[in-house]
C-alpha cells in the first residue's frame, strides 16, 4: 500500500537533495537515485530538473508533489489504523479517549503499575472535540472507536448514556475564578466571600449533585447569582473570564483554562469521578479496569 518510490520523492522534493533524502530515509543516495528514475521511468515523466547547483521541481514533479504528499500521509495512516485493529483483534488495546473536560493524566501516572499486572495490554490516547454532539455519540457508543472516557456522572447520567462506569473518587466541588478576579487571591473561600457575584453552574438535570447545591444556594444564600450554561466547554471558561464570574469545577478540571484557578470552597459537596465504559467491555478493557481497580486502591 505505501509506496517507496512516491516516499522518496516527496523526501527528495522537500529536502531538495538526493543526500539529504538518503540521510532522512535511512539508505544510500544511490538507492534514493534509482527510487526516482523508476519512478519516472514508470510514470513516463520528468520530476526533476538536475544541473550542478541541484535538483528543481518540473512542473510535472510540482503537480504530482501534493498529491504524493497525500497519498504517502493516507497510507501511513491506513497502515497505522490496522495496526491498531490488529492490536484491538487481538485483545491488547485499550483506547482512552481524552478531552479538556475528560482528563487522562491520571491514568498515565497510573500505566506503570497497570503494566506490571497487565504487561501485554497496550493503550492510545484518542483525543475529540469536547461538543454536546460528540460527547453523546462517544459514551453511547463505547467499545466503538473509544473503550473508556474519565469524567463526573450519576445513575441518570449513565443511563442516559447508555453507559457503565468504574468508580474512582468522590471528589469536591470546587469554584474556579479567574486569575484576575478578587477571589483569586484567597486560599480557601466561604460562602459569603460568593456574595455579589455570578455564580456559573451547568443547567439543572446534569448531575443531581450538582442539583442539590444549587437547591441549597437559591433557598439559603440569595445573595449569588446562578447564572445557568449548558455544556462544559473551554467557551464556556472563556465566557466566565469575560463576566469576571465563579464557575463550578473539580480539581481534575484544574488545566482547562490557563487563566483559572481552582478554590475549595467551605460546602460539603461532592461528585462522583470515575471510567465511563460500554455495558459489555472487551476483554482488554476489561483487564486494564481490573489493573486500575487493584493499582488505585479503590
Amino acid at each position: 500500500m505505501l509506496n517507496p518510490q512516491l516516499e522518496t520523492f516527496v523526501a527528495v522534493a522537500e529536502l531538495g537533495s538526493f543526500n539529504q533524502a538518503a540521510k532522512a530515509l535511512y539508505v544510500t543516495p544511490s538507492a534514493v537515485i534509482k527510487q526516482i528514475n523508476g519512478l519516472e521511468t514508470h510514470l513516463g515523466l520528468r520530476l526533476f530538473d538536475r544541473s550542478k547547483r541541484g535538483l528543481t521541481l518540473t512542473k510535472a514533479g510540482e503537480s504530482l508533489l501534493a498529491d504524493a504528499r497525500y497519498m504517502v500521509g493516507y497510507a501511513k495512516d491506513s497502515l497505522e489504523r490496522a495496526r491498531r485493529a490488529s492490536l484491538a483483534d487481538a485483545g491488547e488495546l485499550v483506547r482512552i479517549g481524552t478531552s479538556p473536560m475528560t482528563p487522562a493524566g491520571f491514568l498515565v501516572d497510573l500505566w506503570p503499575a497497570i503494566h506490571r499486572l497487565q504487561p501485554e495490554l497496550k493503550f492510545e490516547l484518542v483525543p475529540f472535540e469536547n461538543t454536546p454532539q460528540n460527547a453523546r455519540e462517544i459514551l453511547g457508543n463505547l467499545g466503538r472507536n473509544i473503550d473508556v472516557v474519565a469524567g463526573v456522572y450519576d445513575p441518570a447520567f449513565l443511563a442516559s448514556r447508555h453507559c457503565e462506569a468504574l468508580s474512582l473518587d468522590s471528589v469536591p466541588l470546587r469554584c474556579a475564578v479567574s486569575v484576575h478576579h478578587p477571589l483569586a487571591g484567597k486560599r480557601r473561600l466561604r460562602l459569603a466571600d460568593l456574595t455579589g457575584y455570578e455564580l456559573m453552574i451547568i443547567r439543572r438535570g446534569w448531575n443531581r449533585s450538582v442539583d442539590a447545591l444549587r437547591d441549597d444556594l437559591e433557598a439559603r444564600h440569595h445573595g449569588i447569582t446562578i447564572v445557568d450554561f449548558d455544556f462544559y466547554s473551554i467557551d464556556v471558561f472563556n465566557q466566565c473570564e469575560q463576566r469576571d464570574a465563579a464557575i463550578l469545577t473539580i480539581d481534575y478540571w484544574h488545566g482547562v483554562h490557563p487563566l483559572f484557578k481552582v478554590l475549595p470552597v467551605d460546602w460539603d459537596y461532592d461528585i462522583s469521578f470515575g471510567l465511563m465504559h460500554g455495558p459489555q467491555p472487551s476483554g482488554a478493557t476489561q483487564a486494564m479496569l481490573d489493573a486500575v481497580t487493584k493499582v488505585a486502591k479503590i
